[in-house]
């Protein structure tokens, strides 16, 4: 179960990530008024299509039909304007997105195996985060995101030691800080 649940979310992420951008050409605003048409319309069908799944899997469904509106919308944005800054909102969208599906995915686990999930989870969206920063701010981002991304895999390293005890917990996590430079 835990392998299904890891390759759906690989999949989740990777689907959302390596959607290719829109080229950088800008639409004209009837152009950009029939994509919002098209775009909410999609939203609406692909949210009734979730109807018919129950449980979990309906709140999988309902959060990959929101992010796809959501990095949808980023992307028209992006093609109305052309700007490098909306470019980089659809990284955000993306990364967001990714997050959520993640996530949502998560409450189909309890207890640590939950905990460890969402810690992956936001671990795989601040790194996105990061990755979007480092691409819109080169100079000084590059340290902060090198700085958020051993930060979010800390986190992740000492959720999975919540699951131990004693001694096997002090052992973790002293590796944990000693792996990722944490005093």
């Amino acid at each position: 179960m835990k392998n299904i649940i890891n390759a759906n979310l690989s999949v989740a992420v990777v689907a959302l990530l390596l959607c290719p951008l829109v080229q950088a050409a800008t639409i004209s605003k009837a152009d950009f008024q029939a994509g919002k048409a098209r775009i909410g319309a999609d939203y609406k069908n692909e949210k009734a299509a979730c109807g018919a799944k129950a449980g979990n899997a309906k709140d999988v469904c309902i959060e990959e039909a929101k992010g796809k509106e959501k990095v949808a919308l980023a992307e028209l944005e992006y093609a109305r304007t052309g700007k490098v800054s909306d470019a980089t909102k659809i990284k955000v969208a993306k990364a967001e997105a990714a997050y959520e599906i993640a996530k949502e995915m998560c409450d189909d686990k309890a207890g640590n195996a939950k905990d460890v999930c969402v810690e992956e989870a936001k671990a795989i969206e601040t790194k996105a985060l990061a990755d979007a920063k480092l691409g819109k701010e080169i100079g000084e981002s590059r340290h902060d995101a090198a700085s958020d991304k051993r930060d979010a895999d800390y986190k992740v390293a000492t959720e999975k030691c919540n699951a131990l005890s004693g001694d096997a917990k002090s052992n973790c996590v002293a590796q944990a800080k000693a792996q990722y430079g944490v005093n």
